[in-house]
């Protein structure tokens, strides 16, 4: 395997958080502040992001759009933040979207959190409990927090908690 920053070799996606521990208003600060500086078509910057803390109204409203099998493990994570994208250009809103979540999960790596990113969930229903825009497209639910117990998953998601991770070779990548 080559080279690669510890960075991007610890980051992993659980399903099990803590749900006792908090995010702190820096942690959170820092999160939007690595997301800001992503990479942007002429700068547009079309992400938004509406945060939500264990309890408030906001976490209440992105918990409730998430698939029920979802809400289960969902529910322990300390903050659930939603990505959205907005602008005439649909798809580069979204890629430039994706780089902002990822600079925000690299973010939370380097702070020892962890992030499991959702695209499963009632978008419109969301837009609506949110109260956003027209225009703003929620696209992405991100849960964020502290590992947890995974013996306190149910057994299909424990199974896949602890198990070893794996990736698609190099090679099964390549166009050509």
């Amino acid at each position: 395997m080559a080279d690669l920053t510890p960075l991007l070799a610890y980051r992993w996606s659980p399903w099990a958080f803590d749900p006792s521990a908090e995010l702190t208003p820096d942690e959170a600060a820092s999160l939007l502040e690595a997301a800001r500086w992503a990479p942007s078509a002429e700068n547009r910057q079309p992400w938004r992001f509406a945060v939500g803390h264990r309890e408030d109204e906001t976490w209440k409203r992105i918990l409730i759009s998430l698939p029920g099998s979802d809400q289960g493990w969902a529910r322990h994570a300390a903050t659930l933040v939603v990505g959205a994208h907005t602008g005439g250009d649909a798809e580069r809103a979204a890629y430039d979207l994706g780089q902002a979540v990822a600079h925000l999960t690299l973010q939370a790596t380097a702070l020892g959190l962890h992030v499991r990113q959702l695209t499963r969930f009632d978008q419109a229903g969301l837009a609506t409990e949110l109260d956003l825009p027209g225009a703003v497209r929620p696209l992405v639910v991100a849960a964020v927090g502290r590992l947890g117990d995974p013996f306190a998953l149910p057994p299909d998601l424990r199974a896949r908690e602890i198990g070893l991770r794996s990736r698609h070779p190099v090679a099964d990548l390549l166009l050509a």
